[in-house]
């Protein structure tokens, strides 16, 4: 009977911990995530700006700019 009360007690004391590492595990994944995006984001900001400002041909979109330059490096 003691073993029973043991091996019961274990078993929620696993499924509490298990539980909670997976609220931790979550929480540090999505907000790697967010931190990835807003980093992203601002990288991409900053380089269609400076392709804006500075690579672009008259009547060229930012766009046609990078594939132009793409190219030009192969």
């Amino acid at each position: 009977m003691a073993k029973s009360k043991l091996v019961k007690t274990e078993k929620k004391t696993c499924d509490i911990v298990s539980k909670g590492y997976k609220k931790i595990e979550n929480g540090v994944v999505s907000s790697y995530k967010k931190i990835e995006d807003i980093v992203v984001n601002g990288y991409t900001k900053i380089e269609d700006k400076f392709v804006s400002n500075y690579l672009t041909r008259d009547g060229e979109t930012i766009e046609e700019a990078k594939i132009r330059l793409k190219k030009e490096q192969k």
